[in-house]
């Protein structure tokens, strides 16, 4: 294994010049900066409102736009990102091409889509925001929590037998 000091991970290959972020092993504090990072995400959830039942029942019940234009400046930010990655030919922090695959669409997109849309609106959360919920005191999302971690089990264990 080489290990690389300045960086503070180890690189499982031979060709330390190409690194693939997937071989690294890091140290524990190199996780601190995603605690970090959810922990802001999670705060900027709960200031806009996004882990409301309230402002959620209000979107699915077409009552109120504030759901709707997160979503929408979401997917804005998104397409933008995409679109000068491609431009510009971005790369990850580790010089690894970053490649877009196509999608091919299926009726499985759909059934999934009104499964995760009936259980967005029972329960008021979507697995995004689950973790800010708990943490401000919704301990009742937990249910929600394990039932997703349950419905992504499952998912997987049927994915051969399901419309794809």
């Amino acid at each position: 294994m080489n290990k690389q000091e300045n960086t503070g991970f180890e690189v499982h290959s031979l060709d330390a010049m190409c690194v693939n972020e997937s071989l690294l092993t890091h140290k524990w504090y190199h996780n601190v900066k995603y605690l970090i990072v959810g922990v802001l995400f999670g705060v900027v959830f709960v200031k806009s409102e996004v882990v409301s039942w309230f402002r959620i029942q209000e979107m699915f019940r077409l009552q109120s736009f504030h759901m709707y234009g997160i979503i929408g400046s979401a997917i804005m930010v998104g397409m933008i990102s995409i679109f000068l990655i491609k431009k510009f030919n971005i790369k990850t922090i580790y010089g690894e091409k970053i490649k877009f695959h196509p999608k091919t669409f299926n009726k499985g997109q759909v059934y999934g889509g009104l499964i995760f849309g009936l259980g967005w609106a029972i329960t008021g959360a979507c697995p995004g925001p689950l973790f800010a919920q708990i943490g401000t005191g919704a301990t009742v999302i937990v249910v929600t929590l394990l039932s997703a971690i349950a419905g992504t089990w499952m998912y997987g264990l049927l994915r051969d037998k399901l419309p794809h």
